[in-house]
């Protein structure tokens, strides 16, 4: 089938030129599936942002080695803040050859404002769309509308009842997840969709202006009606008309819109047990309605005397058997299938039956073997995507900074942002902390994501990479430790206009008083950049001897101490845009041994040793059959890493640890948050 990729492949040949300058406005290179058949054919991509960091990874990767005759990949220079090569330095403009590519040629009959604001993982429907699609070129409107019908599958002008707009709304915030995880719409579609369905008379009190733009408000509007409904089952009613309610009524909606959703209609079923199976919706407790086995509805509910967790469990497990992504998947798809694999771990690791547990290993080690291979393929790629929505830790500064730079026209005084950063949090842990943070504070808003750690999953390679900004192989001098976090997060901030009275930084978090800690930290009205450490789930980590499930009781009783949420409360009271990750996640593993050998090995871990030449790392992959060689993806030279596969780690044999370093999707895939408060009433 045809691609637009092929538009772009084609003038990639091997060995046409060893060097080739790419002017990319549109970041069309960094695409996932593009950028790794680029590297299938010999091509390795470069993006030219910081000249100082380019310099090292060309002069030292590429142009010494040409220099003495050898070969490398083919080098692809990727110019993507604009579309003017000539600003590159001199040598390389007399070196390469020069190619330029926008969605503009890609897509001629489409409005290029509107195309542009779409997520990449969108394109390949809108061009087999577009192969059938008008021959005219369209405008801004037609644009959009083409758009939203065959690419999110919304035809706006059939929507006429409360179960279209509410299966409309469905489609847009919640795809089918054996597909990508569900791009956030562009606000100038949702822009137009609210203008249409406000032009029905019917529809003209649903609170579309917060439904259609976000998620997170269209759950908890959800989430409000769901009592109702289920109030009704219990009396034996049939939903009635819609009966519109407003804001704050004596049924404590926060949204206003009908207060009777037609839950129970046969398009509207289909998601309902997914969604509280994931978790996007919360079961109410209720004792007095009696439902089949099999009843929809019973995803929903929580009842005394009735193991509910258990019927959760069980389908959970036929989700994750069902929807393991395949080997050409994105990375978001591996995002959405960890943020369901993390729903079943947390409730395994709750639960005291062994059953569970044992069918849990079993998926687990298929599992970590599939995605460790995908790894292999896709892992590279990930690296100059760009950071609307970051793949990857290092791209959260770049990320941030351009929160800041969108906001601050709208912010008195402009935007400011904090990352706290959980060392070592999993992302199953999160779903365990979740419920908590929100009984302490109920306004809180979490938008939850997930993003992929450094490999090796070491706070020193990882951790690092998130205040520098930068991959590790940018910060050759301290990748075995991290003294320098605080130096490089300023270096960063500076680089876009800040200076260092704008910034703060603080390591070693998690005990006291948070707002007292804030307090002697930052100056709420003169500080615009905090970088906060929280060190205390780490510390639970290597002093932990009653395993994974031993982590998750002690991790949630740190959290009833308040601290997390009096920390992400206090950055809210200030102003600040607040965001949560973790640098690496952990899982529980059996030791199978110690390498012994001496001082060869530069990092001994327990996933993971660490050697200065693949000569010195072979004997030892040969010696343990269970370990993977690792290429230095985005690594400082001299620095090639041994990986403990499966659950296996290089402890004593039979020896039971938490640890991380290695590459499972617990290790690798870790939460990404970010906190707002809840719409007042």
């Amino acid at each position: 089938m045809p691609s637009w990729r092929d538009q772009i492949l084609r003038e990639f040949v091997p060995n046409l030129s060893k060097l080739t300058l790419v002017a990319d406005p549109d970041a069309l290179l960094t695409e996932e599936r593009l950028a790794v058949a680029l590297r299938q054919r010999g091509f390795e991509l470069i993006e030219f942002t910081d000249p100082v960091e380019f310099r090292y990874v060309y002069e030292s990767g590429y142009r010494s080695v040409w220099d003495r005759g050898e070969q490398t990949d083919l080098v692809v220079i990727l110019r993507a803040a604009d579309d003017n090569l000539e600003s590159l330095p001199f040598d390389l403009l007399q070196a390469g050859r020069t190619l330029a590519f926008d969605l503009g040629s890609i897509f001629p009959q489409l409005s290029y404002p509107v195309i542009e604001t779409l997520d990449r993982g969108l394109l390949d429907a809108l061009f087999a769309a577009q192969q059938q699609g008008p021959s005219d070129r369209l405008g801004d409107n037609a644009t959009r509308d083409f758009i939203l019908r065959h690419v999110f599958g919304v035809a706006a002008e059939l929507v006429t009842t409360d179960a279209d707009l509410l299966r409309a709304l469905l489609r847009l915030h919640y795809s089918n997840p054996s597909s990508s995880a569900s791009p956030r719409l562009p606000s100038a579609l949702a822009e137009r969709l609210i203008a249409v369905f406000k032009a029905q008379a019917r529809f003209s009190d649903w609170p579309l202006e917060h439904l259609l733009p976000d998620a997170e408000a269209f759950f908890a509007f959800m989430q409000e009606r769901w009592p109702v409904f289920v109030a009704g089952l219990a009396q034996g009613d049939q939903v009635a008309e819609p009966r519109l309610v407003p804001v704050a009524s004596q049924g404590g909606f926060q949204y206003p819109g009908p207060e009777h959703l037609p839950f129970d209609h046969h398009d509207i079923r289909v998601y309902i047990d997914n969604l509280f199976l994931e978790g996007r919706l919360t079961p109410i407790l209720t004792n007095n309605i009696e439902l089949p086995s099999d009843s929809w509805v019973r995803s929903g509910l929580l009842r005394a005397a009735v193991d509910d967790e258990a019927i959760r469990m069980a389908r959970l497990f036929d989700r994750v058997a069902q929807e393991c992504p395949p080997a050409d998947a994105r990375h978001s798809d591996w995002i959405s299938f960890a943020l369901l694999w993390a729903e079943l771990s947390a409730k395994v690791h709750a639960s005291t039956q062994t059953e569970p547990r044992r069918q849990w290993q079993t998926i687990a080690t298929t599992i970590n073997s599939r995605f460790v291979d995908w790894l292999a393929d896709h892992y590279a790629s990930l690296i100059n995507l760009p950071p609307t929505e970051p793949a990857m830790l290092h791209q959260m500064p770049r990320r941030l900074a351009r929160e800041m730079e969108q906001e601050a026209p709208q912010t008195p005084g402009g935007q400011r942002v904090a990352l706290i950063v959980v060392d070592g949090l999993a992302l199953d842990q999160w779903v365990g902390l979740r419920p908590l943070l929100h009984q302490q504070t109920p306004a809180l808003v979490m938008r939850e994501s997930a993003t992929f750690a450094w490999i090796p999953t070491l706070t020193s390679v990882s951790r690092q990479a998130i205040f520098a900004g930068k991959p590790p192989r940018a910060f050759p001098d301290s990748i075995h430790s991290t003294h320098r976090e605080e130096k490089l997060w300023t270096q960063f901030w500076e680089s876009q206009g800040l200076s260092r009275l704008d910034l703060a930084f603080q390591r070693g978090l998690g005990d006291g008083d948070a707002r007292s800690v804030l307090g002697d930290l930052i100056h709420p009205r003169k500080t615009r950049v905090v970088g906060l450490v929280v060190d205390k789930v780490d510390k639970i980590m290597h002093g932990m001897q009653l395993g994974a499930a031993g982590m998750h009781q002690q991790i949630q009783q740190w959290c009833q101490t308040g601290f997390l949420a009096g920390l992400i409360d206090q950055l809210l009271d200030w102003g600040f845009a607040v965001w949560l990750t973790a640098d690496h996640g952990n899982l529980e593993c059996q030791g199978q041994g110690r390498p012994n050998e001496g001082v060869v090995a530069e990092t001994r871990g327990e996933r993971v040793r660490v050697y200065p030449s693949p000569v010195l790392r072979s004997p030892v992959a040969q010696a343990y059959s269970f370990a993977r060689e690792w290429p230095p993806i985005g690594l400082p030279e001299h620095y090639y890493p041994l990986l403990a596969g499966d659950r296996h780690a290089f402890v004593t044999q039979g020896e039971t640890i938490v640890g991380h370093g290695g590459a499972a999707i617990e290790e690798v895939i870790v939460p990404l948050i970010r906190f707002e408060r809840r719409m007042a009433g």
